[in-house]
């Protein structure tokens, strides 16, 4: 029994969903640059008119929306948003599954060690998001250069947006897999993934309004913040390395937690 073919192929229709949603979403949002590009200086009138604490929240300070990528990182917050749900789910369901199923004892009944299960379990779940990941590439830069209407883009800043989205998307899968384990039984995955995502969303904009760096040290969203990454052309590598540190200590802690589960059986 490939566990890795099977997996993947369970995962392939809402793979495919998430690509086509997201696909739309740029498209759809991009498609209107042209035309308030034109207006930039109302604009950006009208966001200085926001408060100053409302535009920190949503990471919108000191952004020109006159700019592409400017324009873009507006765009790129509903597409983490929306890789973070498909991550979490995937983690939160990569075990929690067969056991609200009762299907487990049967898949450990097979010659296959339980390391080897989780193994091929994440690894078609992280193929599932390479997919995903893959289109959201081709899908920007298509877009943007259709509807940039001639104007400039720093590339290296684009393309350090878009490789920020695999580590992003490892994050919940691997911290939505660590909770899975930590927990009894995960009777909704939609439920633990909405909370974690909208959990830490809610935390960076809290953090931002209130100016509490505390924040900042929890919440992926703040660790790839589309506006820090296109000003600086680069990362903020302290808050980058913690969530590398997180991903490692999800994942050895996931495969830790599994080996000693107790697997509920349907006898």
């Amino acid at each position: 029994m490939n566990i890795y073919k099977h997996e993947l192929k369970m995962s392939l229709g809402s793979v495919i969903s998430w690509s086509v949603a997201l696909i739309i979403l740029i498209f759809v949002v991009m498609s209107l640059f042209s035309g308030m590009a034109a207006n930039a200086e109302l604009l950006n009138e009208a966001m200085d008119q926001f408060p100053p604490e409302f535009l920190a929240a949503f990471g919108m300070t000191g952004l020109d929306l006159a700019t592409v990528l400017g324009f873009y990182s507006l765009i790129f917050l509903f597409i983490q948003i929306c890789l973070a749900i498909q991550a979490a789910n995937y983690g939160f369901g990569l075990v929690s599954i067969e056991e609200r199923e009762l299907t487990a004892d049967f898949l450990m009944a097979k010659p296959v060690g339980r390391s080897k299960i989780l193994t091929s379990k994440l690894l078609s779940a992280g193929t599932g998001l390479v997919i995903t990941n893959i289109v959201v590439w081709i899908t920007t830069l298509v877009a943007i250069n259709i509807f940039r209407d001639g104007r400039a883009y720093d590339t290296t800043a684009l393309l350090l947006l878009l490789l920020s989205i695999a580590l992003f998307q490892l994050f919940f899968l691997s911290v939505g897999m660590l909770i899975s384990l930590l927990v009894k039984r995960v009777r909704s995955v939609t439920s633990f993934s909405m909370g974690l995502v909208f959990g830490m969303y809610f935390l960076n904009a809290f953090g931002n309004m209130l100016g509490k760096e505390t924040f900042e040290l929890i919440s992926p969203f703040k660790h790839f913040d589309a506006n820090y990454i296109i000003t600086h052309v680069g990362y903020d590598l302290p808050l980058v390395l913690l969530s590398v540190i997180v991903v490692v200590i999800s994942i050895a802690g996931s495969y830790l937690l599994y080996a000693r589960r107790n697997i509920a059986s349907a006898v």
